[in-house]
């Protein structure tokens, strides 16, 4: 078997998923190094967390491009949701001028099993996003 299977006790899994995902309104938070620096400080603890492998992790100015390996015991839903809700809460928390809004993150975003989201895809997807006014 081929060493890119996770393999554990019964099962050997090879699952691989692309998120892509945005802040409400695409507010630039990324531009801030430091919230960049402790955004990815945090996905690495959620992917610690829910045994998930961050294969790649890459922000723009005002999205976020996550690949990561799973088990098959989590949905890809289960993990885009987590991610939204703990990076959420943290930086907020953290970072005084993210506070004053209702939600950090969009409820949308896109999974994919493709090895990589082309540039094409991403632009797509950011043009469908809602703006702010």
């Amino acid at each position: 078997m081929s060493s890119k299977y996770r393999i554990e006790k019964n099962r050997a899994t090879y699952l691989n998923y692309h998120f892509l995902f945005c802040p409400r309104y695409r507010r630039k938070i990324f531009v801030d190094e430091e919230v960049k620096k402790r955004f990815y400080e945090i996905m690495k603890e959620n992917g610690d967390e829910l045994n998930l492998e961050i294969l790649d992790l890459e922000c723009g100015d005002d999205y976020c491009r996550v690949k990561v390996n799973a088990l098959s015991d989590i949905s890809p839903y289960d993990i885009v949701v987590k991610f939204k809700t703990i990076s959420s809460k943290k930086l907020r928390a953290e970072f005084k001028h993210l506070n004053h809004l209702d939600s950090l993150w969009t409820r949308a975003f896109l999974v994919t099993i493709d090895e990589k989201i082309s540039d094409e895809t991403l632009e797509k997807y950011l043009e469908i996003q809602k703006k702010r006014g």
